[in-house]
């Protein structure tokens, strides 16, 4: 029987059958094929874990981690989704150090993985907001980070001071966008709130003709030219007129600054942008059981990679939201 709470995820996944049978029923549900040449000519080899391709091409043989975000981990599968339960089930996150303590791997260990677990959640938009009805869509955008009255001294010092003789922040902007209808969220850092930056996510992200809700920040003025139903709210009068509010995605901020400041605590802005879609993925999914967003994000490892020189920023990769 599969697990439904996480109690029962521990004593499952314990077992290594449980997990290659749990793995292979949601990668292959119609039968184990090499992921490398797609062939389905392949013998499980029962005593080494793994399987061989009797197609003639390098490195024949693979296991359940290949072509996924754990590929080449040396974490065993039974912490791996111990780990995955935890973060896809805990509201408010789990941070590293109660992944180290809980599964009994270093901190750095239990940081990385859970950085590929982030990895996993993230999906493309399947279609744009707002439908062909051209319903309400709430956009707002919100910012993340540390003042500078709160860094380390050092850190102060190294940062240089601009003509009014200020430190600048180290805030990070993010654009939200919540669909009414579907109660969906999308959202996403962007590098400004300037017109052009937040013009472009909602014409990639909301039908034309949609009716579009936003504060009364001066980027969003020409929305109407655009081809959308534009209503305003003027936060320093008023948050709610009527259907005219974005307490929708003032609600998602929310959700995701108590996990940024309670859980994670400090949060480089370079890796904001996983934290973002691992809340993104706990809110669109809220209203199913734990074990259905377990298995949703089980599904989503395939085909994504994310090495330690990667997410330490060493070299580039390849970031998705």
């Amino acid at each position: 029987m599969e697990p439904k709470t996480l109690q029962q995820a521990i004593l499952y996944f314990a077992d290594p059958a449980n997990c290659r049978e749990y793995l292979v029923a949601r990668r292959w549900p119609d039968g184990v094929v090499c992921p490398k040449c797609g062939s389905a000519n392949v013998l499980f080899m029962e005593n080494y874990n793994r399987w061989n391709c009797r197609e003639k091409h390098p490195s024949p043989q693979f296991t359940l981690k290949t072509g996924t975000a754990m590929e080449d981990s040396p974490i065993g599968l039974d912490k791996w989704l111990t780990a995955m339960w935890m973060v896809v089930n805990c509201k408010n996150g789990v941070s590293s150090y109660e992944i180290s303590r809980t599964l009994g791997i270093t901190q750095k260990s239990a940081w990385f993985l859970d950085h590929r677990i982030r990895l996993m959640l993230g999906a493309p938009a399947a279609e744009k907001m707002g439908g062909e009805g051209g319903g309400p869509v709430e956009v707002d955008e919100s910012f993340h980070g540390g003042e500078p009255k709160n860094w380390h001294l050092k850190k102060r010092a190294s940062r240089k001071r601009n003509s009014e003789g200020k430190t600048p922040t180290e805030k990070v902007a993010v654009v939200g966008l919540l669909d009414r209808d579907s109660r969906q969220v999308r959202a996403k850092v962007v590098p400004n709130v300037n017109r052009e930056t937040l013009q472009d996510a909602i014409l990639e992200n909301i039908e034309g003709r949609s009716t579009v809700y936003t504060d009364g920040w001066r980027a969003y003025s020409n929305l109407k030219t655009l081809d959308y139903v534009h209503e305003t709210v003027n936060h320093l009068e008023e948050f709610v007129r009527g259907e005219v509010h974005t307490n929708g995605i003032e609600n998602f901020w929310a959700l995701l600054k108590r996990g940024l400041k309670g859980t994670y605590v400090a949060v480089e802005p370079f890796h904001l942008d996983r934290y973002v879609t691992e809340q993104v993925f706990r809110y669109n999914n809220r209203k199913m059981t734990d074990a259905d967003r377990f298995d949703l994000a089980v599904k989503g490892m395939v085909g994504k990679r994310l090495t330690y020189a990667e997410v330490t920023g060493k070299v580039a990769g390849v970031e998705s939201f």
